[in-house]
């Protein structure tokens, strides 16, 4: 039954990356049929195995996280209808769970890591498809019509997954598989035209020259040629418009205009005093900035401030215990997985800045799988700095029976 369930858990996983090309009624129905199947599955197998893993500090803030949210909405807003973004936070918590009940070991981990890149290679290959299709006619790309800054954080989380992953498989076939997904990948985030996914992009890659010091001769070669492949075809793929578009990021910044971000965060932070603690619910950051900006009040696109005042200073306290335990367990990781972990949690901080992601899918899965992964090592004693699988277990030799004792120690010579 174990095996059934983490099974489901793959295929939810593998949808997250492109649960928005399929919706009907704006709800990403794959996504959410695959989560209740998996759900269902994991408590059977819970239930039939009798035992629940030990909770590690990320659940335990997780929990308190949406029980601080209920609380808001049950006692502050009584009679309110609540909105979905709460219940959406429930799941997450529960997906959370699923991944730490279902995949205690460093294979499985590795294995929701390798779904998860699989599903960015659908939206990748969509995402092109798109812009073949239109002969380049569009200002940008993606592809099920999603936000484009969405999908580009989303793919760009899947590069430091596929390099990490294309060391860690000894198989032929997934290693090169996830090789492939740089380039496509890289490609494919050009198209986008997001700003805010090139700078994610950036963090991401930075996996290549930190794991370049333990590279063989071939391997470093294989690397090198990856690499230039990646830049060749977003040169001849990109469109000069979107070219332009990427290359005002740095003007954006200096500026401070960020996409028209600034103001939205600088309202934002203006409607905290009045609600320090408890801010003003979940899906309440349009309705605390409405008063300064009317009708020009959008979502936060920033995670940290969205949180901040919506949940308050606790809210957001336990939102940051949550990422400080993800990274306190990257630490505890071997020194080619701790640098993988933590690259993977840089490329998510970015993502993270310029949109409201912390109800998205891909936040809560990035950090149940390194606590998982840093519990399998801690579980497994991998050695430091091994990359493959953990060896097996040898017995140790049979001692041989002691010999006599020759005279010469019996009279106690030397």
């Amino acid at each position: 039954m174990s095996l059934l369930a983490f099974a489901a858990l793959w295929l939810f996983v593998f949808v997250l990356p492109w649960e928005g090309v399929v919706r009907v009624d704006n709800t990403a129905i794959l996504s959410q049929g695959a989560g209740v199947i998996a759900m269902g599955c994991a408590v059977f197998a819970v239930v039939a195995a009798g035992r629940l893993r030990r909770w590690q500090g990320l659940h335990v803030a997780g929990l308190l996280f949406v029980l601080i949210a209920a609380f808001q909405l049950l006692i502050f807003y009584h009679g309110v209808r609540l909105p979905a973004k709460f219940f959406t936070y429930v799941q997450l918590f529960l997906m959370m769970w699923m991944i730490w009940e279902l995949a205690p070991s460093r294979d499985r981990i590795l294995s929701l890591l390798f779904s998860y890149v699989l599903g960015a290679y659908v939206a990748c290959v969509q995402t092109i498809m798109l812009y073949r299709s239109t002969g380049g006619t569009l200002r940008r790309f993606a592809a099920g019509n999603v936000d484009p800054n969405d999908l580009a954080m989303t793919l760009a989380l899947g590069l430091p997954m596929a390099w990490y992953l294309s060391h860690a498989y000894r198989r032929p076939l997934p290693r090169w598989i996830c090789r492939g997904y740089l380039p496509v990948g890289v490609v494919a985030i050009g198209l986008t035209g997001s700003r805010g996914g090139l700078l994610a992009s950036i963090v991401a890659l930075t996996i290549v020259p930190l794991s370049m010091t333990r590279l063989s001769p071939n391997r470093l070669a294989v690397t090198i040629t990856t690499l230039l492949l990646s830049g060749t075809l977003a040169v001849a793929y990109v469109p000069d418009k979107i070219v332009q578009r990427l290359a005002t990021t740095s003007t954006e910044v200096e500026d401070l205009r960020l996409g028209g971000r600034f103001k939205l965060w600088t309202a934002g932070l203006r409607a905290v005093p009045e609600r320090p603690l408890l801010g003003y619910g979940t899906a309440g950051f349009i309705g605390a900035i409405t008063p300064q900006l009317g009708t020009g009040a959008q979502v936060a696109h920033n995670s940290f401030i969205s949180v901040l005042v919506e949940q308050g200073m606790i809210g957001l306290f336990l939102y940051l215990l949550m990422l400080l335990a993800a990274v306190r367990a990257v630490r505890r990781l071997p020194i080619q997985e701790r640098r993988f972990g933590m690259v993977l949690m840089a490329t998510l901080v970015v993502a993270m800045m310029p949109l409201t992601w912390e109800h998205r899918k891909p936040v809560w899965l990035i950090l149940a799988v390194l606590v998982g992964l840093a519990q399998a090592y801690r579980a497994a004693a991998v050695p430091a700095g091994r990359v493959g699988p953990p060896p097996p277990l040898v017995p140790p030799p049979p001692r041989r029976p002691a010999g006599p004792v020759t005279a010469r120690f019996a009279d106690g010579g030397a």
